[in-house]
């Protein structure tokens, strides 16, 4: 039986991920669910279990060392090991630099999306590598490509790249597995959550979402990837292209992350 570990897993990206491995794996797999909403993860994890996965829910705030800890020492004092880590807890934020008042909320992003992630690969690692196992980062396309307006969201997720391409290489010889996945819009609530310029609820998305990917679709390529050992996950035909034009054109993708936002919050 393989056990493993989703951040985040209380709604979107998440709770879809979940959902998929019990769905596929059935009894063959045992699912740690951590998130804050306790209850939001019950229910996810009563979805699970109905197509026959053993769960374990671990309400976790990934901000915060002690639980990341907690987390997988929970996780280990019931199933025995890790198999896999999906790093998907973050948050989002929409600002422009100059109207954010105070940057606390800035640090704050950070130790969601970065130092949770670091922080819970770490305590996993030994186990990880026990069963040459494999760990998944959920970046961003704001973490190939700065996104006016996400500032404090690209260097969060910038970050995030960095360390996994470098635990990536460190980790071959042991036979572990880094999938970096960079999702682009997903038809998620996280935009809405995210901070405003005063670190507040930004209650709306400041990206257009018409053409927003659907969650199962992200969630399964993010599933495929991580099983069959990826390097990175690059979901969306403008990610692709964005990347490449990044290199030779990069005025041109200054343009194109403008015209991804609303009109309302462009600069």
């Amino acid at each position: 039986m393989e056990t493993i570990i989703i951040t985040g897993a209380s709604d979107g990206i998440g709770a879809e991920i979940a959902r998929q491995l019990a769905r596929k794996q059935g009894a063959g797999v045992a699912l740690v669910l951590a998130a804050r909403n306790a209850a939001a993860l019950e229910q996810v994890a009563a979805q699970c279990a109905k197509s026959g996965a053993q769960t374990l829910v671990v309400p976790t705030d990934v901000s915060a060392q002690a639980q990341c800890v907690a987390l997988i020492g929970a996780t280990v004092a019931r199933f025995g090991g890790i198999d896999a880590l999906i790093n998907n807890a973050g948050r989002s934020a929409h600002a422009l630099f100059a109207e954010v008042p105070d940057l606390a909320w800035y640090e704050e992003l950070m130790r969601i999306n970065l130092w949770g992630s670091v922080w819970c690969t770490h305590a996993a690692l030994p186990y990880l590598t026990q069963s040459r196992g494999r760990i998944v980062a959920v970046s961003s396309l704001a973490g190939l490509i700065g996104v006016p307006g996400r500032t404090a969201y690209s260097a969060t997720k910038f970050a995030m790249g960095g360390f996994f391409e470098a635990l990536r290489a460190e980790l071959k010889p042991a036979g572990v597995s880094v999938t970096t996945a960079y999702p682009g819009v997903v038809a998620t609530q996280i935009r809405h959550r995210g901070f405003n310029a005063a670190g507040g609820q930004l209650g709306s998305s400041s990206l257009k979402e018409d053409k927003a990917m659907s969650v199962e679709e992200c969630a399964a390529l993010i599933i495929a990837g991580m099983q069959s050992r990826q390097r990175e996950v690059v979901m969306s035909a403008k990610g692709k292209l964005g990347r490449w034009l990044k290199l030779i054109a990069p005025g041109l993708v200054e343009k194109m992350a403008l015209a991804a936002l609303k009109d309302d919050v462009k600069p």
